[in-house]
């Protein structure tokens, strides 16, 4: 059985950072892309960031970009997320994916709040 489960939430002002961290662990023979997805109270699902099996390819929301880094570690099996000068529009509970075994996996979520 495979797990995901993200880490680094929390409560920040507004032009902080956080760093969040998704990290796989159960039998795996393979990880491909791994991402996030974010989703805020009454809006749809929005994909964040992604990165290739390798890291040498990344993407992001054109609302992220410039403040957010995607970043993985094959050897230890995790993915993070870079958040920098956080906006309240940030706010939501974010959730990662990795394409493991050839099939999708997800973590639960870690919520993030940003005061204004």
């Amino acid at each position: 059985q495979v797990q995901l489960v993200e880490s680094g939430g929390g409560l920040v002002q507004t032009g902080g950072s956080l760093r969040l961290t998704c990290a796989a662990s159960g039998s795996i023979f393979s990880i491909g892309s791994m991402g996030w997805y974010r989703q805020a109270l009454g809006k749809q699902r929005e994909l964040v960031a992604t990165i290739t099996s390798s890291g040498g390819n990344t993407n992001y929301a054109d609302s992220v970009k410039g403040r957010f880094t995607i970043s993985r570690d094959n050897t230890q099996r995790t993915v993070s997320l870079q958040m920098n000068s956080l906006k309240p529009e940030d706010t939501a509970r974010y959730s990662c994916y990795a394409w493991i075994n050839g099939m999708n996996a997800w973590g639960k979520g870690t919520l993030v709040t940003v005061s204004s």
